[in-house]
């Protein structure tokens, strides 16, 4: 069985291949067919949200899949859009409910929304990546770990950032040796602690990454091979508690969950 640090370079190194595979997998290549055959013909968030294999499709593409349920939690989302300062996905602490309204601004574009190449093959291209990651972490979850830290650091601009994404958390508290019982502590103290040991601008660094993600995986092989170590998941997009924020929790439950 090959390392995690092993497997990531294999996978990091030969990216354009490894991508064009799980493009190739037949229930991939039927899901992103239909997507892109009727991804145009969406013309308002009501058409978009309707048509369940295009919302879907969409939401895993943004590592959003295990949201897909909260259906007027994500209508909140797209119908402020997010060129207000205080819409609802600029209040949120994640990045990715920004990204996915930026890209499905239907509050800005309305029925050409679904005409620009982001919400169609750039939609298509994040899938393939989102699906590649998934794939990876069914045989080493640190792999794919290391693939999304790879893809969504350098867009981090502080140490927030980083404390505010389950999966970014995960990959610095095991490359700085750190507890996960550090997420317990006050949110300043964690951003102080890791300011310490971390510069941020070093995720811009490609060089500096690498090294990084490398620290990374040699250190969860090593809380691997301890019978202590608990295993415990992280799942990037995945149907897990951990991957949604207090505060989404907290916007979820004065909404009614499943609306159309």
């Amino acid at each position: 069985m090959l390392t995690a640090t092993a497997s990531y370079k294999i996978v990091s190194e030969n990216l354009p291949r490894s991508i064009d595979r799980v493009a190739d997998k037949p229930d991939v290549s039927r899901q992103t067919e239909y997507y892109l055959k009727n991804i145009g013909k969406a013309k308002s968030i009501d058409d978009f949200m309707s048509d369940d294999r295009l919302y879907r499709y969409a939401m895993k593409a943004f590592g959003l899949e295990d949201m897909a349920y909260a259906k007027a939690f994500m209508r909140k989302v797209l119908e402020e859009g997010t060129d207000k300062s205080d819409s609802f996905a600029n209040s949120l602490s994640d990045r990715r409910y920004r990204e996915f309204a930026e890209a499905f601004n239907f509050q800005r574009y309305g029925s050409t929304t679904t005409a620009f190449e982001r919400t169609q093959q750039g939609t298509v291209d994040k899938f393939y990546r989102q699906t590649l990651e998934e794939d990876v972490g069914a045989e080493d979850e640190g792999v794919r770990l290391a693939l999304y830290f790879e893809r969504k650091a350098p867009t981090v601009d502080s140490i927030l950032g980083l404390l505010a994404d389950p999966a970014l958390l995960k990959v610095t508290q095991t490359m700085l040796g750190f507890s996960e019982a550090t997420g317990a502590l006050d949110i300043d103290r964690q951003a102080a602690m890791f300011a310490k040991r971390l510069d941020v601008e070093d995720l811009k660094d490609p060089e500096k990454l690498k090294k990084l993600i490398t620290r990374f995986t040699s250190m969860w092989e090593v809380n691997r091979a301890q019978p202590a170590f608990s295993g415990a998941s992280i799942l990037i997009g995945g149907p897990i508690t951990m991957g949604v924020s207090g505060d989404l929790l907290a916007s979820i439950q004065n909404l009614r969950l499943g609306g159309n």
